[in-house]
């Protein structure tokens, strides 16, 4: 019972970890890198569709990114999602393949994402905590119902406090690394 209760908490701790991790690597940096234009959505035949399914990105340089459309007649559609995107870039085409430079950005943008990651990663902590509090709570109930002991209560709330301190140090240290990654010039 136990058990299960910390299996539990460890993996939604982890999945707190990893949806932190994907948030991150949308932010978006001076160097270009394919997730940048993941969450772009094309107008593909009528339906909303996620540009990685309609075309291959790719990382030309440290500041360019290729977009090459799987069908011809997408390049139009592809190019104007891009633009339309709240990302600010200005893709130019050449035939079939579609550049998208990514501008270097100014210190006072740098500043304000990191302002917006420190936030997304006290989210992060706020999630790991909440589960922290449901398995104290599942653990309380099965103490209250005489099913554990007051010292499995006390071991087990010790063992998710562990997991609870781990998942927060790999935050802090993923936050860390967006960090360093934002202020490079």
């Amino acid at each position: 019972m136990i058990d299960d209760i910390l299996k539990d908490a460890k993996q939604r701790m982890g999945k707190s970890v990893e949806s932190l991790e994907n948030e991150l690597s949308r932010m978006r940096t001076g160097r270009a890198h394919p997730s940048l234009l993941e969450h772009v959505k094309v107008d593909y035949y009528g339906a909303e569709t996620p540009l990685s399914q309609v075309a291959n990105i790719n990382t030309e340089d440290a500041r360019t990114l290729t977009v090459t459309p799987w069908e011809p007649p997408m390049v139009a559609a592809v190019e104007k999602a891009i633009i339309n995107s709240d990302l600010g870039l200005n893709p130019n085409t050449a035939g079939t393949v579609i550049r998208v430079p990514v501008p270097p950005m100014t210190e006072e943008r740098r500043k304000d994402m990191v302002k917006v990651v420190r936030s997304e990663a006290e989210g992060g902590r706020v999630a790991v905590r909440n589960v922290r509090r449901d398995a104290n709570s599942d653990l309380k109930e099965l103490e209250k119902e005489k099913e554990i002991s007051k010292d499995e209560l006390r071991k087990s709330e010790e063992e998710v406090q562990k997991l609870t301190d781990a998942a927060i140090a790999e935050i802090d240290s993923v936050l860390q690394k967006k960090e360093t990654e934002l202020m490079e010039v």
